[in-house]
């Protein structure tokens, strides 16, 4: 499918289903994310820190370790898939 991406908002974007709170802490509501922005969301964050101070996409957008990200992607190309790579503290 394609739309807009709630965390970036590129437009045109082929978007994913993202829980705001991970399923394993019970999480229901999903956000419409684009395929690199979710790709970043998991590489920098655990499921625990999403589950307890970053289960809103504003929260998300305010979070400074993503914000660098958000602004750089807005810039791209809607059919743009960077290369995500896993941040050193959450390679385990």
């Amino acid at each position: 499918m394609k739309g807009i991406c709630e965390l970036c908002g590129r437009d045109d974007v082929v978007f994913t289903a993202h829980h705001l709170t991970p399923k394993e802490y019970g999480g229901t509501e999903t956000a419409k994310l684009c395929f690199p922005c979710h790709k970043q969301i998991h590489a920098l964050y655990t499921n625990e820190e999403l589950a307890s101070r970053l289960y809103t996409i504003e929260r998300l957008q305010h979070d400074e370790r993503i914000a660098s990200f958000i602004r750089w992607i807005r810039k791209q190309p809607a059919d743009r898939l960077p290369k995500i790579k896993k941040a050193k503290r959450q390679k385990r």
